[in-house]
Protein backbone atom coordinates (compact mmCIF):
# COMPACT_ATOMS: atom_id res chain seq x y z
CA UNK A 1 0.00 0.00 0.00
CA UNK A 2 3.05 2.27 0.29
CA UNK A 3 2.32 4.01 -3.31
CA UNK A 4 -0.94 5.70 -1.69
CA UNK A 5 1.18 6.79 0.61
CA UNK A 6 1.63 10.87 0.98
CA UNK A 7 -0.99 11.40 2.87
CA UNK A 8 -0.96 15.43 3.76
CA UNK A 9 -1.09 16.08 -0.04
CA UNK A 10 -4.18 15.72 -2.77
CA UNK A 11 -4.35 13.78 -5.61
CA UNK A 12 -4.54 17.09 -7.05
CA UNK A 13 -1.70 18.76 -5.47
CA UNK A 14 0.49 15.98 -6.43
CA UNK A 15 -0.71 16.05 -10.07
CA UNK A 16 0.34 19.70 -10.41
CA UNK A 17 3.88 18.81 -8.68
CA UNK A 18 4.37 16.14 -10.96
CA UNK A 19 3.47 18.16 -14.27
CA UNK A 20 5.45 21.82 -13.07
CA UNK A 21 8.67 18.73 -12.33
CA UNK A 22 8.15 17.37 -15.45
CA UNK A 23 7.82 20.77 -17.16
CA UNK A 24 10.98 22.47 -15.57
CA UNK A 25 13.24 19.84 -16.24
CA UNK A 26 11.72 19.98 -20.14
CA UNK A 27 12.16 23.94 -19.81
CA UNK A 28 16.03 23.28 -18.43
CA UNK A 29 16.68 20.45 -21.24
CA UNK A 30 15.71 22.57 -23.79
CA UNK A 31 17.23 25.62 -22.53
CA UNK A 32 20.55 23.76 -22.42
CA UNK A 33 20.40 22.11 -25.86
CA UNK A 34 19.19 25.70 -27.20
CA UNK A 35 22.11 27.11 -25.85
CA UNK A 36 24.52 24.24 -27.24
CA UNK A 37 22.74 24.93 -30.66
CA UNK A 38 23.41 28.84 -30.21
CA UNK A 39 26.80 28.77 -29.07
CA UNK A 40 28.14 26.52 -32.17
CA UNK A 41 26.08 28.29 -34.59
CA UNK A 42 27.66 31.82 -33.02
CA UNK A 43 31.23 30.21 -33.46
CA UNK A 44 30.21 29.16 -36.99
CA UNK A 45 29.11 32.82 -37.48
CA UNK A 46 32.47 34.23 -36.10
CA UNK A 47 34.01 32.11 -38.44
CA UNK A 48 32.37 33.26 -41.27
CA UNK A 49 32.82 37.02 -40.38
CA UNK A 50 36.51 35.92 -39.72
CA UNK A 51 36.58 34.49 -43.31
CA UNK A 52 34.90 37.26 -45.60
CA UNK A 53 36.80 39.91 -43.37
CA UNK A 54 39.96 37.91 -44.75
CA UNK A 55 39.37 37.29 -47.63
CA UNK A 56 38.76 41.39 -48.58
CA UNK A 57 41.80 42.42 -46.92
CA UNK A 58 43.50 39.28 -49.05
CA UNK A 59 41.25 40.76 -52.44
CA UNK A 60 42.82 44.43 -51.95
CA UNK A 61 46.41 43.70 -51.19
CA UNK A 62 48.84 44.90 -53.20
CA UNK A 63 52.59 45.13 -53.17
CA UNK A 64 55.17 48.05 -52.47
CA UNK A 65 58.39 49.30 -54.45
CA UNK A 66 60.20 47.13 -52.09
CA UNK A 67 58.26 43.81 -52.91
CA UNK A 68 56.43 44.04 -49.83
CA UNK A 69 52.77 43.04 -49.54
CA UNK A 70 49.96 46.06 -48.30
CA UNK A 71 46.76 47.25 -48.23
CA UNK A 72 44.99 50.39 -48.40
CA UNK A 73 43.93 51.95 -45.58
CA UNK A 74 40.41 51.44 -45.43
CA UNK A 75 41.27 48.03 -45.03
CA UNK A 76 43.36 48.47 -42.26
CA UNK A 77 40.68 48.55 -39.42
CA UNK A 78 42.17 47.69 -35.85
CA UNK A 79 43.31 44.52 -35.02
CA UNK A 80 44.31 43.58 -38.77
CA UNK A 81 47.78 43.08 -39.47
CA UNK A 82 49.57 42.13 -42.82
CA UNK A 83 52.98 40.04 -42.60
CA UNK A 84 55.57 39.49 -45.11
CA UNK A 85 56.41 35.71 -46.27
CA UNK A 86 59.51 36.31 -43.32
CA UNK A 87 56.76 36.70 -40.78
CA UNK A 88 57.17 40.46 -40.39
CA UNK A 89 54.59 42.99 -39.92
CA UNK A 90 54.48 45.41 -43.21
CA UNK A 91 50.91 46.91 -42.61
CA UNK A 92 48.64 47.45 -40.34
CA UNK A 93 48.93 47.19 -35.73
CA UNK A 94 49.32 44.39 -33.57
CA UNK A 95 47.02 44.87 -29.96
CA UNK A 96 50.14 45.14 -27.31
CA UNK A 97 48.04 42.57 -25.18
CA UNK A 98 48.11 40.14 -28.13
CA UNK A 99 51.04 40.73 -29.91
CA UNK A 100 52.78 37.34 -28.93
CA UNK A 101 49.54 35.08 -30.36
CA UNK A 102 49.98 37.38 -33.90
CA UNK A 103 53.22 36.48 -34.03
CA UNK A 104 52.78 32.99 -33.59
CA UNK A 105 50.12 32.84 -36.73
CA UNK A 106 52.25 35.23 -38.94
CA UNK A 107 53.74 32.20 -39.96
CA UNK A 108 50.70 30.34 -40.65
CA UNK A 109 51.19 27.78 -43.66
CA UNK A 110 47.22 27.28 -43.74
CA UNK A 111 44.01 29.43 -42.46
CA UNK A 112 43.49 28.80 -38.77
CA UNK A 113 41.40 30.37 -36.26
CA UNK A 114 42.19 30.41 -32.63
CA UNK A 115 41.28 31.55 -29.15
CA UNK A 116 43.74 32.75 -27.43
CA UNK A 117 44.70 31.29 -23.97
CA UNK A 118 43.61 32.67 -21.00
CA UNK A 119 41.14 35.03 -23.08
CA UNK A 120 37.69 34.04 -24.35
CA UNK A 121 36.57 37.67 -25.78
CA UNK A 122 38.02 37.71 -29.34
CA UNK A 123 39.09 35.06 -31.98
CA UNK A 124 41.86 35.29 -34.31
CA UNK A 125 42.02 34.19 -37.61
CA UNK A 126 45.54 33.67 -40.31
CA UNK A 127 44.77 33.47 -43.84
CA UNK A 128 48.10 32.49 -46.06
CA UNK A 129 48.32 34.54 -49.45
CA UNK A 130 50.04 34.53 -52.50
CA UNK A 131 49.92 38.23 -54.65
CA UNK A 132 51.70 39.34 -58.15
CA UNK A 133 54.75 41.33 -57.31
CA UNK A 134 56.83 43.37 -59.46
CA UNK A 135 58.47 41.36 -62.64
CA UNK A 136 55.70 38.66 -62.30
CA UNK A 137 57.37 37.57 -58.73
CA UNK A 138 55.05 35.86 -56.64
CA UNK A 139 54.58 37.86 -53.13
CA UNK A 140 53.72 35.43 -50.21
CA UNK A 141 52.49 36.47 -46.77
CA UNK A 142 49.69 35.75 -44.09
CA UNK A 143 47.09 38.42 -42.71
CA UNK A 144 46.15 38.01 -39.28
CA UNK A 145 42.61 39.75 -38.01
CA UNK A 146 40.38 39.58 -35.21
CA UNK A 147 36.96 39.98 -34.29
CA UNK A 148 35.90 40.76 -30.49
CA UNK A 149 33.43 38.44 -29.25
CA UNK A 150 31.10 40.88 -26.92
CA UNK A 151 28.07 41.76 -29.03
CA UNK A 152 27.86 38.11 -29.77
CA UNK A 153 28.14 36.91 -26.30
CA UNK A 154 25.77 39.79 -25.45
CA UNK A 155 22.80 38.11 -27.77
CA UNK A 156 23.55 34.47 -26.19
CA UNK A 157 23.03 36.25 -22.78
CA UNK A 158 19.98 37.78 -23.83
CA UNK A 159 18.70 34.27 -25.77
CA UNK A 160 19.15 32.43 -22.20
CA UNK A 161 16.78 35.21 -20.23
CA UNK A 162 14.80 34.55 -23.09
CA UNK A 163 15.16 30.87 -22.45
CA UNK A 164 14.49 31.60 -18.72
CA UNK A 165 11.53 33.51 -18.97
CA UNK A 166 9.67 31.38 -21.33
CA UNK A 167 10.44 28.61 -19.15
CA UNK A 168 9.31 29.75 -16.35
CA UNK A 169 6.18 31.41 -18.06
CA UNK A 170 6.02 27.56 -19.70
CA UNK A 171 5.95 26.18 -16.18
CA UNK A 172 3.38 28.19 -14.74
CA UNK A 173 0.86 27.91 -17.48
CA UNK A 174 1.33 23.97 -17.27
CA UNK A 175 0.69 23.86 -13.66
CA UNK A 176 -2.08 26.73 -13.97
CA UNK A 177 -3.84 24.31 -16.77
CA UNK A 178 -2.89 21.18 -14.71
CA UNK A 179 -4.40 22.37 -11.60
CA UNK A 180 -7.74 24.04 -13.55
CA UNK A 181 -8.56 20.43 -15.71
CA UNK A 182 -7.90 18.37 -12.51
CA UNK A 183 -9.83 20.71 -10.93
CA UNK A 184 -12.20 20.30 -13.27
CA UNK A 185 -12.35 15.99 -13.58
CA UNK A 186 -11.81 15.55 -9.93
CA UNK A 187 -14.76 18.07 -8.52
CA UNK A 188 -17.29 14.75 -9.03
CA UNK A 189 -15.14 12.58 -6.56
CA UNK A 190 -14.80 15.07 -4.33
CA UNK A 191 -18.66 15.91 -4.22
CA UNK A 192 -18.69 12.13 -4.22
CA UNK A 193 -16.36 11.65 -1.25
CA UNK A 194 -18.56 14.41 0.64
CA UNK A 195 -22.06 12.46 -0.54
CA UNK A 196 -21.06 9.52 0.98
CA UNK A 197 -19.28 10.17 3.90
CA UNK A 198 -23.00 12.14 4.95
CA UNK A 199 -24.10 8.61 3.92
CA UNK A 200 -22.15 6.70 6.35
CA UNK A 201 -23.66 9.22 8.93
CA UNK A 202 -27.16 9.80 8.51
CA UNK A 203 -28.83 7.44 5.83
CA UNK A 204 -26.91 4.22 4.54
CA UNK A 205 -29.55 3.31 2.44
CA UNK A 206 -28.72 5.76 -0.81
CA UNK A 207 -26.90 4.98 -3.61
CA UNK A 208 -25.20 7.06 -6.31
CA UNK A 209 -27.03 4.93 -9.13
CA UNK A 210 -24.41 6.62 -11.80
CA UNK A 211 -25.82 3.71 -14.60
CA UNK A 212 -23.81 1.43 -16.82
CA UNK A 213 -21.23 4.15 -18.36
CA UNK A 214 -17.52 3.10 -19.20
CA UNK A 215 -16.26 6.53 -17.85
CA UNK A 216 -13.82 6.14 -14.57
CA UNK A 217 -16.93 8.41 -12.69
CA UNK A 218 -19.20 5.79 -13.15
CA UNK A 219 -16.99 2.73 -12.59
CA UNK A 220 -15.90 4.67 -8.74
CA UNK A 221 -20.13 5.28 -8.50
CA UNK A 222 -20.74 1.64 -9.14
CA UNK A 223 -17.80 0.67 -6.97
CA UNK A 224 -18.58 2.96 -3.86
CA UNK A 225 -22.20 1.57 -4.14
CA UNK A 226 -21.30 -2.09 -4.09
CA UNK A 227 -18.95 -1.01 -0.86
CA UNK A 228 -21.81 1.14 0.62
CA UNK A 229 -24.25 -2.12 0.04
CA UNK A 230 -21.99 -4.06 2.40
CA UNK A 231 -21.01 -1.57 4.71
CA UNK A 232 -25.09 -1.17 5.49
CA UNK A 233 -25.29 -4.99 5.21
CA UNK A 234 -22.80 -5.18 7.72
CA UNK A 235 -24.11 -2.76 10.02
CA UNK A 236 -28.05 -3.85 10.10
CA UNK A 237 -26.89 -7.27 10.73
CA UNK A 238 -24.25 -5.72 13.64
CA UNK A 239 -27.98 -3.88 15.07
CA UNK A 240 -29.61 -7.27 14.59
CA UNK A 241 -27.21 -9.22 16.59
CA UNK A 242 -26.84 -6.38 18.88
CA UNK A 243 -30.77 -6.16 19.37
CA UNK A 244 -31.67 -9.79 19.80
CA UNK A 245 -28.98 -11.18 22.21
CA UNK A 246 -29.84 -7.74 24.77
CA UNK A 247 -33.48 -9.16 24.49
CA UNK A 248 -32.58 -12.69 25.11
CA UNK A 249 -30.84 -11.82 28.05
CA UNK A 250 -33.12 -9.19 29.08
CA UNK A 251 -36.05 -11.54 30.19
CA UNK A 252 -33.88 -14.02 32.29
CA UNK A 253 -32.07 -11.32 33.59
CA UNK A 254 -34.95 -9.54 34.76
CA UNK A 255 -35.85 -13.10 36.28
CA UNK A 256 -33.34 -13.08 37.98
CA UNK A 257 -33.24 -10.05 39.61
CA UNK A 258 -36.96 -9.78 40.77
CA UNK A 259 -36.43 -13.50 42.40
CA UNK A 260 -33.38 -11.87 44.36
CA UNK A 261 -35.25 -8.81 44.91
CA UNK A 262 -38.73 -10.61 46.59
CA UNK A 263 -36.11 -13.30 48.13
CA UNK A 264 -34.59 -10.13 49.91
CA UNK A 265 -38.21 -9.30 51.22
CA UNK A 266 -38.09 -12.35 53.70
CA UNK A 267 -37.17 -11.41 57.11
CA UNK A 268 -35.60 -14.30 58.64
CA UNK A 269 -33.08 -14.57 56.23
CA UNK A 270 -29.47 -15.87 57.25
CA UNK A 271 -26.39 -12.91 57.08
CA UNK A 272 -24.70 -14.83 54.62
CA UNK A 273 -27.55 -15.57 52.14
CA UNK A 274 -28.69 -11.94 52.37
CA UNK A 275 -25.28 -10.54 51.47
CA UNK A 276 -25.41 -13.05 48.35
CA UNK A 277 -29.02 -12.22 47.30
CA UNK A 278 -28.32 -8.36 47.30
CA UNK A 279 -24.97 -9.11 45.48
CA UNK A 280 -26.97 -10.64 42.72
CA UNK A 281 -29.49 -8.05 42.81
CA UNK A 282 -27.28 -5.28 42.23
CA UNK A 283 -25.08 -7.68 39.68
CA UNK A 284 -28.91 -8.20 37.59
CA UNK A 285 -28.95 -4.15 37.92
CA UNK A 286 -25.15 -3.64 36.71
CA UNK A 287 -26.23 -6.28 33.48
CA UNK A 288 -29.59 -4.53 33.39
CA UNK A 289 -27.95 -1.15 32.74
CA UNK A 290 -25.40 -2.43 30.06
CA UNK A 291 -28.07 -3.99 28.08
CA UNK A 292 -29.98 -1.04 27.77
CA UNK A 293 -26.93 0.61 26.79
CA UNK A 294 -26.52 -2.31 23.96
CA UNK A 295 -30.44 -1.56 22.96
CA UNK A 296 -29.98 2.30 22.71
CA UNK A 297 -26.69 1.91 21.03
CA UNK A 298 -28.65 -0.39 18.49
CA UNK A 299 -31.64 2.26 17.80
CA UNK A 300 -28.90 4.65 17.74
CA UNK A 301 -27.00 2.97 14.86
CA UNK A 302 -30.30 2.56 13.34
CA UNK A 303 -31.18 6.36 13.02
CA UNK A 304 -34.06 5.88 15.13
CA UNK A 305 -35.20 9.42 15.99
CA UNK A 306 -32.23 11.44 14.41
CA UNK A 307 -34.76 14.47 13.66
CA UNK A 308 -35.41 14.99 16.96
CA UNK A 309 -34.18 17.54 18.99
CA UNK A 310 -34.04 18.62 22.28
CA UNK A 311 -32.24 21.27 25.05
CA UNK A 312 -29.08 19.95 26.50
CA UNK A 313 -29.16 21.41 29.79
CA UNK A 314 -32.18 19.24 30.23
CA UNK A 315 -30.37 16.27 28.89
CA UNK A 316 -27.00 16.97 31.44
CA UNK A 317 -29.66 17.30 34.49
CA UNK A 318 -31.00 13.99 33.51
CA UNK A 319 -27.27 12.12 33.01
CA UNK A 320 -26.00 13.55 36.08
CA UNK A 321 -28.81 12.25 38.25
CA UNK A 322 -28.45 9.09 36.61
CA UNK A 323 -24.67 8.84 37.02
CA UNK A 324 -25.32 10.00 40.59
CA UNK A 325 -23.26 13.30 40.30
CA UNK A 326 -25.96 15.60 42.14
CA UNK A 327 -26.61 13.61 45.00
CA UNK A 328 -22.79 12.73 45.73
CA UNK A 329 -21.73 14.87 48.66
CA UNK A 330 -18.24 14.04 48.70
CA UNK A 331 -18.01 15.80 45.20
CA UNK A 332 -18.84 19.86 44.13
CA UNK A 333 -20.68 19.92 41.19
CA UNK A 334 -20.37 22.87 38.97
CA UNK A 335 -22.54 22.93 35.92
CA UNK A 336 -22.36 25.80 33.08
CA UNK A 337 -24.35 24.83 29.95
CA UNK A 338 -26.33 27.61 27.80
CA UNK A 339 -30.23 26.67 28.40
CA UNK A 340 -30.86 28.20 24.82
CA UNK A 341 -28.33 25.48 23.42
CA UNK A 342 -30.13 22.19 21.52
CA UNK A 343 -28.47 19.29 19.64
CA UNK A 344 -30.26 17.06 17.57
CA UNK A 345 -30.65 14.09 19.70
CA UNK A 346 -32.64 12.37 21.29
CA UNK A 347 -32.50 13.40 25.20
CA UNK A 348 -32.67 9.46 26.39
CA UNK A 349 -29.27 9.18 24.05
CA UNK A 350 -27.44 12.09 25.04
CA UNK A 351 -27.93 10.80 29.15
CA UNK A 352 -26.58 7.44 27.65
CA UNK A 353 -23.78 8.85 26.27
CA UNK A 354 -22.84 11.47 28.59
CA UNK A 355 -23.77 9.10 32.16
CA UNK A 356 -20.65 7.07 31.53
CA UNK A 357 -18.71 9.80 31.22
CA UNK A 358 -20.11 11.63 34.35
CA UNK A 359 -19.73 8.87 36.51
CA UNK A 360 -16.62 7.78 35.44
CA UNK A 361 -15.80 11.87 36.65
CA UNK A 362 -17.84 10.94 39.99
CA UNK A 363 -15.55 8.05 40.88
CA UNK A 364 -12.03 9.85 40.42
CA UNK A 365 -12.53 13.40 40.91
CA UNK A 366 -11.03 14.33 44.19
CA UNK A 367 -13.04 16.70 45.18
CA UNK A 368 -14.41 19.16 42.10
CA UNK A 369 -16.36 18.15 38.93
CA UNK A 370 -17.37 21.20 35.88
CA UNK A 371 -19.64 20.59 33.19
CA UNK A 372 -19.83 23.17 30.91
CA UNK A 373 -21.17 23.18 27.07
CA UNK A 374 -19.89 25.34 24.41
CA UNK A 375 -20.85 25.75 20.54
CA UNK A 376 -17.24 24.90 19.03
CA UNK A 377 -18.18 25.82 15.23
CA UNK A 378 -21.65 25.86 13.40
CA UNK A 379 -23.47 22.78 13.70
CA UNK A 380 -21.44 20.70 16.61
CA UNK A 381 -21.75 21.43 20.74
CA UNK A 382 -18.93 20.11 22.94
CA UNK A 383 -19.69 18.85 26.80
CA UNK A 384 -16.77 19.63 28.67
CA UNK A 385 -16.55 16.99 31.75
CA UNK A 386 -13.31 18.38 33.86
CA UNK A 387 -12.26 16.79 37.57
CA UNK A 388 -9.36 16.81 39.85
CA UNK A 389 -9.07 13.09 39.74
CA UNK A 390 -5.44 11.20 39.10
CA UNK A 391 -5.92 12.22 35.17
CA UNK A 392 -5.57 9.79 32.31
CA UNK A 393 -2.37 9.00 30.70
CA UNK A 394 -1.29 9.80 27.49
CA UNK A 395 -0.87 6.10 26.74
CA UNK A 396 -4.08 5.35 27.96
CA UNK A 397 -6.23 8.24 26.34
CA UNK A 398 -8.04 5.55 23.44
CA UNK A 399 -7.40 2.71 25.13
CA UNK A 400 -9.53 3.32 27.80
CA UNK A 401 -12.55 3.66 25.15
CA UNK A 402 -12.00 0.07 24.41
CA UNK A 403 -14.31 -2.54 25.25
CA UNK A 404 -14.17 -4.39 28.90
CA UNK A 405 -10.69 -1.83 28.92
CA UNK A 406 -10.23 -0.59 32.62
CA UNK A 407 -7.15 1.52 33.17
CA UNK A 408 -4.90 2.86 36.42
CA UNK A 409 -5.53 6.50 36.09
CA UNK A 410 -8.81 8.26 35.67
CA UNK A 411 -10.98 6.19 33.43
CA UNK A 412 -9.76 2.95 34.79
CA UNK A 413 -13.81 1.66 35.58
CA UNK A 414 -15.41 3.42 32.61
CA UNK A 415 -18.78 3.19 33.35
CA UNK A 416 -21.84 3.10 35.56
CA UNK A 417 -22.02 -0.81 35.14
CA UNK A 418 -18.78 -1.34 36.43
CA UNK A 419 -18.24 -3.97 33.53
CA UNK A 420 -16.06 -1.60 31.32
CA UNK A 421 -18.58 -1.06 28.86
CA UNK A 422 -19.38 2.79 29.91
CA UNK A 423 -16.98 4.57 27.64
CA UNK A 424 -17.15 2.30 25.00
CA UNK A 425 -20.34 2.44 24.55
CA UNK A 426 -20.74 6.11 25.17
CA UNK A 427 -18.27 6.64 22.10
CA UNK A 428 -20.29 4.34 20.23
CA UNK A 429 -23.35 5.89 20.54
CA UNK A 430 -22.04 9.65 20.14
CA UNK A 431 -20.31 8.44 16.81
CA UNK A 432 -23.53 6.86 15.67
CA UNK A 433 -25.08 10.12 15.70
CA UNK A 434 -21.76 12.22 14.37
CA UNK A 435 -20.59 12.61 17.34
CA UNK A 436 -17.39 11.82 19.34
CA UNK A 437 -16.19 11.26 22.94
CA UNK A 438 -12.86 11.75 23.60
CA UNK A 439 -10.05 12.96 26.05
CA UNK A 440 -8.21 16.03 26.12
CA UNK A 441 -6.62 19.15 27.86
CA UNK A 442 -8.17 20.99 30.42
CA UNK A 443 -8.01 22.68 33.72
CA UNK A 444 -7.98 20.36 36.14
CA UNK A 445 -6.53 16.46 35.51
CA UNK A 446 -8.91 15.02 33.33
CA UNK A 447 -11.14 16.25 30.74
CA UNK A 448 -13.07 14.15 28.37
CA UNK A 449 -15.38 15.84 25.68
CA UNK A 450 -18.47 15.17 24.32
CA UNK A 451 -19.27 16.43 20.92
CA UNK A 452 -23.23 16.39 19.28
CA UNK A 453 -24.48 17.62 16.57
CA UNK A 454 -26.15 20.66 17.52
CA UNK A 455 -29.76 22.00 16.62
CA UNK A 456 -30.03 24.95 13.99
CA UNK A 457 -31.63 27.83 15.84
Amino acid sequence: MSRWRGAGDSFRTQLVALTASITTLAVIALTVLVQLVLAQSTNRGIDRVLADRSAAVVSALTVDDQGRPDAPADQLAAGVAVYDGTGTLTAGSVPDADRDTYADLATAGRPRNLTPAGTDDIRLRAEPFTVAGPGGTRVTGVVVLTERLAPYERSERLALLVCIGAGILMVLLASGLTWWVARRALAPVAEMTRTADDWSEHDLGQRFDLGSGNGEIAGLGRTLDRLLDRVSAAIRSEQRLTAEVAHELRTPLTAVQANADLALLEDDLPPRLEESLQEIAQAARRMGAAIQDLLDLARAAGGTGAAERCALGEAVEEALAAAGAETDRDVGLVVDVDPTIQVLVPAPLVVRALAPVLDNARRHAAGRIEVSARVVRPGLVAVSVDDDGPGVRPDERETIFEPGRTGSSSGGDSGPSGTGLGLSLARRIARSLGGDVAVADGPLHTRFVLTLPAAPR
